[in-house]
């Protein structure tokens, strides 16, 4: 890890315009990512991680808009919109889409979606897939393409990739298809990767594979990863800094040594105390009360005050 900002967000918002009101997923987030580190972007299901990262590539799907922030990488400016008379307006500094899908989008920021079957195209083969992306952004012929697919194929441990490069996506277990994903990431050697929990759907063994697997690229191949999960377990083991997120904002953000022995936010504390850990002895865990509100109509000041066992008055209001 170095001291050179790969990535910059600041007070970036996602809203859905949706008919029952304005659900703000993402309200005001500013976070860093330097080069060659990963950072986590934590919290429950509904904190708004997974509209957070696909904001960073502009990949907000309808009725969802990016409606404030800005987004520089390498100290490019792809994303700059602000509010005038309550409308928001993207200026001409921003990238154009076009520019974003030929530039940016898999040439220098990647991203691996959490559901593998879901991301792969099941009427056509691995090898293929695999060989169009690389076809598609970085120019090379197809019988090139198709050996660098092999390399890589091969890089993430997928057995026998000369044979399997004709499989479909069902003839690979859960965690193979992860592993292709990850290759496709890597297919066009990004800076950044943006993994949205790929690990979710796969089992405690599997997992530990992927994990492995991912450290031993990132130091490779210098990347620097944004890792969205729900799992304290995965952030510990990969992860160097953290933003803690709670209804669609940052609540904490620190080293990753600091989030689980020096704890600032209750709703971070919740987090560990609700699950097992192998170096603390307790009587039982302690589930967080409650469910996390609407982000259509957030609770005023700290927004996990209706949940807090610690809440004061104060946090109802600041």
């Amino acid at each position: 890890m170095t001291d050179e900002t790969l990535l910059s967000v600041r007070d970036l918002q996602t809203q859905f315009f949706t008919e029952e009101g304005v659900v703000r997923a993402v309200d005001g987030i500013s976070f860093d990512v330097y080069e060659r580190e990963i950072v986590g972007l934590v919290g429950e299901s509904g904190a708004g991680k997974s509209v957070a990262a696909a904001s960073l590539l502009q990949l907000v799907e309808n009725p969802g808009k990016i409606v404030n922030g800005t987004i520089e990488y390498k100290g490019e400016t792809l994303l700059d919109v602000h509010q005038e008379d309550g409308e928001p307006v993207t200026s001409d500094d921003s990238l154009s889409t076009e520019a974003m899908r030929k530039r940016i989008r898999g040439r220098e920021i990647a991203i691996i979606f959490q559901d593998p079957m879901e991301s792969l195209n099941p009427v056509f083969t691995i090898g293929g897939q695999l060989r169009e992306v690389i076809e598609i952004n970085r120019g090379l012929s197809a019988a090139e393409a198709n050996a660098e697919a092999v390399d890589i194929l091969r890089e993430v441990g997928i057995p026998e990739p000369e044979e399997r490069f004709e499989d479909y996506p069902h003839q690979f277990s859960g965690g193979m298809r992860q592993r292709v994903l990850i290759a496709m990431a890597l297919a066009c050697e990004p800076s950044l990767i943006i993994a949205d929990e790929p690990t979710t759907a796969l089992d405690v063994t599997v997992e530990g594979q992927i994990l492995e697997l991912v450290e031993d690229l990132q130091e490779r191949y210098d990347t620097s990863f944004v890792w969205v999960t729900h799992d304290m377990g995965v952030v510990a083991e990969i992860c160097d800094r953290v933003n803690v997120m709670y209804l669609g904002e940052i609540v904490e953000q620190s080293t990753v040594d600091d989030l689980f022995y020096d704890t600032k936010h209750p709703y971070t504390q919740a987090l560990l105390e609700s699950i097992p850990r192998p170096d603390v002895t307790v009587d039982e865990l302690n589930p967080i009360t409650g469910v996390m509100p609407e982000a259509i109509d957030p609770p005023s000041g700290c927004r996990f005050h209706t949940r807090c066992p610690e809440a004061r008055e104060a946090c109802r209001e600041v």
